[in-house]
Order: structure tokens, then sequence, then C-alpha cells
């Protein structure tokens, strides 16, 4: 079985996500020095430093390379006429009547979690940025604790909702 006509690689609302991310991280670390603070402790003091140039070179390549590749290699995958797909009620869901709709479900769900991976990391550049604009440079420790919390919320949130999703018959 190939992909769905009417799947994409890369869905556009995700490449569109993924483009304004990497224009938002190569024009907020403008500002950066030319030695950036990139690593923190818990309470948010400095403990690691890069050159800008490898900071956004590396940066750039997380936000917008892995998100990406989680999307394309899961839709290749999925789309491999033997793909070995483990759910819940396995028979049931990849009966081939309802086959199609379900890697249609399971790639729209991988594309929901590489959009709050790329929302998530540019939040973190926001405060390395916010970080960096202070002297000595601090990482505002609570806002990045609550982001995570946030970020882990939703991951928590999107893991119950797929495993749901297959645990019952339609």
């Amino acid at each position: 079985m190939n992909a769905p006509e009417s799947q994409t690689p890369v869905p556009p609302a995700l490449l569109a996500l993924i483009v304004a991310a990497g224009v938002f991280v190569w024009l907020s670390s403008r500002s950066l020095p030319e030695v950036v603070a990139s690593h923190f402790d818990a309470a948010g003091r400095v403990n690691g430093y890069m050159r800008r140039g490898p900071y956004i070179a590396i940066l750039m390549l997380i936000t917008l390379v892995v998100p990406l590749f989680l999307v394309i290699v899961t839709n290749r995958a999925l789309s491999a006429p033997n793909a070995r797909i483990s759910l819940p009620n396995r028979d049931y869901w990849l009966a081939p009547e309802r086959r199609a709709e379900t890697v249609r479900y399971i790639a729209g769900q991988t594309t929901t979690l590489a959009a709050m991976i790329v929302l998530f990391l540019c939040y973190v550049q926001w405060l390395v940025v916010r970080a960096n604009a202070v002297t000595p440079p601090a990482l505002a420790a609570g806002a990045m604790s609550a982001g995570l919390a946030v970020f882990l919320a939703c991951t928590a949130f999107w893991s119950v909702r797929l495993v749901r999703r297959f645990r019952r018959r339609a």
C-alpha cells in the first residue's frame, strides 16, 4: 500500500511552522553575543558557552531537521505495505477497510508531535536570548521549568489520546 495521494511527506502547515521557526531562530540569534551562554544548570546559572555560529547551526539543525525527520521517516514507514505497526487491537485497526484511516491518523499525530517540538524549541531559544541579554547571563529557571511542564503535559495528553484512540473499537 502506498501513502494516500492526499498525504504529503510534510504537511504544508507543519512546513510553514518550521520555516517560521527557522526565521525566528535566525533573527533572534542576531542579538546574541559572539560567545553565547548556551547551557545552564537547574537554577539558571551558566555552565557552558559556545561561539555564536556553532550555536545557531546546532539549534537550526535540531529545530528544523529533527521534526522533519520524525514526520518523513514515520510517513515513509507507515506507507510501506508490510509496515509493522504495533497497536492495541492491531488486527481490527489494520484491517484492510480501516488501514488507510489508521495510517492517516498516526501520521497526523506525528505531525502534531513535531509541531509541539518546534514550538518548545523556539520557546527555549527565546529564553536563551533573554538570558544572554543580561550581565551576567542567567536563564529564567522558573520560565524554563514552566515551559518544560507545559511541553510535558501536552506530550502526556497527546500520548494518552493516541493510546485511547486505539484501545477502543470504533
